[in-house]
């Protein structure tokens, strides 16, 4: 169902923008890397998918809006833009979203366990909220010659256990970590190359994840 939405308004959305003559954004994912054998990602890496696996509803999605908007644009001539965006988090996050960083950041705050799948040796790149939308604000202020596809994230990386290690510090947090099995296909590496967005957008990532994390906790503590 995920897959179809993301087709369906894809359609919808480019239709609307071919007949005012619009440019649009495509919002996609690093997630179209699916668990990528190439390590970072480069734009030009076509993916490790697994086009039936319990992920492959979203990563399918954007991975065909993409195709959607490219055809778009040779068929059609409309203007578009396509950005990967990576791990973002940040203030204003839903507290039960089910996602690593607020799942953490709640928990240690309520001093519970914190729930690592698998070992937490996996890898996850996480850029702060104002990072990504500055490189989206730059992104559409190109010209209309420059489609993307293009990485917006923040290529310092960390394990999932190590995240949850650190906000447990900064939290002061009386909670253990819980380890429980690896979801199937759960990427082990995640890290942009973002070498096209420095080059075209003079664009890189200014939030450090511990100032990040700092700001999100705060926040977070005024929520619960």
């Amino acid at each position: 169902m995920a897959a179809r939405s993301a087709i369906i308004c894809s359609i919808v959305a480019l239709g609307i923008a071919k007949k005012y003559k619009a440019k649009i954004l495509l919002a996609s994912t690093s997630e179209i890397y699916g668990d990528p054998l190439l390590h970072p990602q480069p734009e030009t890496y076509w993916g490790n998918v697994n086009s039936i696996g319990v992920r492959s509803c979203y990563d399918e999605g954007k991975r065909c809006a993409e195709t959607l908007f490219m055809d778009y644009y040779r068929q059609e001539n409309v203007r578009i833009k396509i950005v990967r965006i990576f791990n973002t988090y940040g203030p204003r996050m839903q507290p039960h979203d089910g996602r690593v960083m607020s799942n953490f950041i709640i928990q240690a705050l309520q001093n519970e366990d914190l729930t690592v799948y698998g070992e937490g040796s996996q890898t996850r790149s996480f850029q702060y909220v104002d990072d990504l939308i500055e490189g989206i604000v730059r992104l559409m202020g190109t010209g209309d010659d420059f489609l993307g596809p293009v990485n917006i994230g923040n290529p310092s990386e960390f394990t999932i256990k190590e995240l949850a290690e650190r906000i447990i510090t900064l939290t002061s947090s009386q909670s253990k970590l819980v380890f429980k099995p690896l979801p199937e296909d759960d990427p082990k590496q995640r890290k942009p190359d973002i070498s096209l967005a420095k080059k075209v957008l003079n664009w890189e990532p200014k939030v450090c994840l511990e100032e990040g994390l700092s700001r999100m906790i705060r926040y977070f503590e005024e929520t619960l």
